[in-house]
């Protein structure tokens, strides 16, 4: 055997080994190439980007909406890690709930925290319940580190067939934008995500059903909400089309209500 692919080999499956992680809320192992402080930076400069393209929505009602559903859910993350020890990892996130003034279906949250409903999604989310299913669900995303994991992906694809210690030798922050960008879909379409896989998205809404229960809200608000989107129009929004959402999923969020009332219910 080639002994450049036995070393490569070897070198691939230490990275590997060493780079694995815990999903908080499932345990399931994930593969988590990029440090949080490197994620961090690439999600601030994603999102000044972002701001710099977009106008945001004078709709004070929204604002507070959002805001309020928002750091209610996020107080009740904090609750939950900080009885585990976890407040370190809790304070790397900078949570900022924002509303831009377009009419578009959706919704989005980068790995820093930076959570951005659009206008139009108010359509689907009319009580605060409603609202917490999205903003669960975004919650979800960036506690479960998908974007980290999304990234370390496309950097292992990207770079087979070359040695990957170039990969994670040292800081590039050029290569890790181009990553970010790749990933995130960052350029053509400024904060719009790219779809997370089905795996990422079953995910996302069993811890976003999770958080909604610790924060108190009404959890069987969560199938509702996406039947809705399917069945009024919502399946040809933005949101769904990086939100992908079919049957399956509506009946496997309704299969986890029972377990999660009982065991996460805010008493």
């Amino acid at each position: 055997m080639n002994r450049f692919f036995i070393i490569a080999s070897l070198l691939l499956a230490g990275i590997i080994f060493s780079s694995c992680g815990r999903v908080m809320m499932t345990g399931r192992k994930q593969f988590l190439l990029f440090s949080d402080e490197q994620i961090m930076s690439l999600s601030d400069q994603s999102y000044n980007q972002f701001k710099a393209e977009m106008k945001f929505s004078q709709n004070k009602k929204y604002h507070e909406s959002v805001n309020k559903v928002g750091k209610r859910m996020t107080d009740a993350v904090y609750a939950y890690m900080k009885e585990r020890g976890l407040e370190a990892e809790y304070k790397k996130f900078n949570w900022q709930f924002s509303v831009v003034d377009n009419d578009q279906v959706n919704a989005f949250c980068l790995p820093n925290g930076k959570i951005v409903f659009y206008e139009g999604i108010f359509k689907y989310t009319d009580t605060p319940d409603k609202i917490a299913v999205v903003m669960g669900h975004e919650i979800a995303h960036a506690i479960a580190k998908h974007g980290n994991e999304r990234m370390s992906q496309e950097a292992l694809v990207g770079t087979a067939g070359s040695i990957v210690s170039q990969m994670i030798g040292g800081e590039n922050q050029q290569r890790n934008q181009a990553i970010f960008n790749i990933a995130f879909n960052v350029g053509a379409r400024v904060g719009i995500l790219l779809p997370y896989s089905r795996k990422h998205e079953y995910e996302a809404d069993k811890i976003g059903v999770i958080i909604m229960a610790l924060a108190g809200y009404n959890i069987n608000s969560a199938p509702l909400f996406w039947e809705a989107m399917m069945q009024k129009g919502g399946a040809k929004s933005e949101f769904l089309s990086t939100h992908p959402s079919d049957q399956n999923r509506i009946v496997k969020i309704k299969e986890i209500l029972p377990e999660i009332e009982k065991t996460y219910k805010k008493k």
